[in-house]
């Protein structure tokens, strides 16, 4: 399975960004919990959002209210709309599985990330 987000870019405090994230390889897409995860500087990488294959969303606490997760299972695509954005959402954002059991453990290795910066 390959993962390759984009959609990152420079952005200034308050602005939104919309990344995507292309899943090849899997026959199984549809059937995949899908997180979107982000790394900052220094940090550990945490699970942001995540969708179910029937498209229940959930959220960390801290982008509750100003990002959105959604999906189109017929094109293995993940999106994450990002609004509202602050500096310390700045981090690489990765896609990724989720582990049926937790829906918190990524299942394959990462593939590319995608950098959002946002400047104050």
């Amino acid at each position: 399975v390959q993962l390759q987000a984009s959609g990152g870019g420079l952005v200034q405090a308050g602005e939104s960004l919309r990344l995507s994230c292309a899943a090849s390889g899997s026959a199984i897409f549809s059937a995949d919990t899908m997180g979107w995860f982000r790394q900052a500087p220094g940090k550990m990488r945490e699970l942001v959002a995540s969708i179910t294959s029937g498209g229940s969303a959930n959220y960390a606490d801290s982008v509750k209210a100003r990002f959105t997760i959604s999906r189109d299972n017929a094109k293995n695509m993940v999106y994450l709309q990002m609004n509202s954005l602050k500096p310390e959402d700045t981090a690489v954002y990765y896609c990724n599985a989720l582990l049926p059991s937790d829906l918190r453990t990524p299942v394959f290795a990462w593939g590319q990330g995608t950098l959002v910066t946002v400047s104050s």
